[in-house]
């Protein structure tokens, strides 16, 4: 069934009532989401995931709505602690829908592993005889892991790099392979071992490292849109805009924040779907360094030529929807249900676009009010819980911190003893 993300009043129902909406709007059983109700993992399953085990730690889970990617409708699950980061993404998807949303692709889902190899003589000669024996490595690797194979995927290249590092020069195999649904770490590291002892021989040298690489520039999700200028908020905003980027793509002092910002939005979504966050901001920050090293923006701003506005961002998505926590993890199995991908391209896809869309907003509002008072009207939550606020308290007490515009622990500490004073 289609599904609409634009979901009016959504933000205004209780976390029941949210639930509800969303298992009737993605066509789902409504059982399936109360393994959230309790944070969707037992000490028990959380004994088996990690060790020394000794509890659980609860991250909210949100859902962003309004989002429309290549033309389909999707509801968004986002886990995180940070205020605003929710709002901010289903803010920025309401705008980019209004010209169809976010449009995306991306490449196979190719991982790379690495074989180093040390105390070579001759690097250059080392480099060649392995090359020269490609495909018999390459056959090495693929009886590993027939399965994949069977799947569509596999082995698909072996490159040899030789890397200066101080007094040696280091013969380095690169083996790229099509993980298919899987994120790809145990496939490619299990290759990588199975051919080290042969590619040393070749070399001449001594196997060391044998491990992929999370520098993932084989795996790439792209998304872009185009923004309508007078729903940014006029032709002034949309400038101000590039202006904000183009600061970030010059600049590493504003370009790390400009990509913590798009890193708000991929890294909850690839936590709430169980995905490797580390693996995937790595890949992301890697990616942002250009040809010259310079550290730089992962997204672009650009004026259209129409009057609009349009943004994009490509950045690698080294995730999976089997193996690992994916499978292991009650919320994370339900969260993936929610977002309806069947592939881990269409998850990988709508990471990108969640990325795409916290960075309008966060570069938009940068432009307008500033971050800060949008940021604290929904971090007074945090502040009147913080302050001891019941419940029936919160609400009016965020109104009264909202009004004065003061979000200090002892001014909303006072402000709630005043209300309890007059009840």
């Amino acid at each position: 069934m289609a599904r609409n993300s634009r979901l009016s009043g959504f933000r205004d129902l209780d976390v029941d009532a949210r639930r509800e909406a969303i298992t009737r709007e993605c066509g789902i059983d409504p059982h399936a989401l109360a393994v959230l109700q309790t944070g969707g993992l037992d000490t028990g399953t959380a004994d088996g995931m990690i060790e020394n085990a000794i509890g659980v730690l609860g991250v909210p889970l949100g859902v962003a709505t309004n989002f429309t990617v290549n033309g389909q409708d999707v509801l968004v699950p986002m886990a995180t602690e940070e205020p605003s980061v929710v709002a901010a993404s289903s803010n920025a998807a309401r705008i980019a829908r209004t010209r169809g949303g976010f449009t995306t692709t991306s490449t196979d889902p190719v991982m790379q592993a690495q074989v180093q190899v040390v105390d070579v003589a001759d690097p250059g000669g080392a480099r060649l005889r392995v090359l020269e024996a490609k495909e018999e490595i390459i056959a090495l690797a693929q009886s590993q892991d027939p399965t994949l194979t069977r799947l569509g995927g596999g082995v698909v290249d072996l490159t040899v790099r030789t890397v200066p590092a101080g007094e040696e020069t280091y013969v380095v195999a690169h083996l790229a392979v099509d993980v298919r649904d899987a994120m790809g770490a145990n496939a490619v590291n299990t290759m990588a071992e199975a051919i080290a002892p042969r590619v040393a021989e070749l070399a001449q040298g001594r196997p060391l490292l044998r491990i992929l690489t999370n520098r993932a520039d084989r795996r790439i999700s792209r998304a872009r849109a185009v923004l309508d200028t007078e729903a940014l908020g006029g032709a002034e905003v949309a400038r101000d805009i590039v202006h904000g980027w183009r600061l970030a793509a010059a600049d590493p002092y504003r370009a790390a924040t400009h990509n913590k910002g798009i890193m708000n939005g991929v890294s909850a979504l690839v936590l709430a779907t169980g995905n490797d966050t580390r693996a995937v901001e790595a890949g992301a920050h890697a990616h942002a360094v250009d040809a010259s090293g310079r550290y730089t923006s992962l997204s672009t701003f650009e004026p259209g030529a129409d009057g609009t506005l349009v943004a994009t961002l490509e950045l690698p998505t080294p995730v999976g929807l089997v193996g690992g926590a994916t499978r292991t993890h009650p919320a994370a199995r339900a969260a993936l249900a929610l977002t309806g991908v069947s592939t881990a391209r269409e998850l990988g896809e709508l990471i990108a676009a969640v990325g795409l869309a916290q960075n309008i907003a966060a570069v938009r509002a940068l432009a307008t009010e500033g971050i800060q008072r949008g940021h604290m009207s929904l971090h007074a939550r945090n502040i009147a819980v913080a302050a001891g606020a019941e419940p029936h308290e919160v609400a009016p007490l965020v109104a009264a911190l909202v009004a004065d515009r003061s979000f200090g622990a002892e001014h909303a500490e006072a402000v709630l003893a005043r209300m309890r004073g007059r009840e």
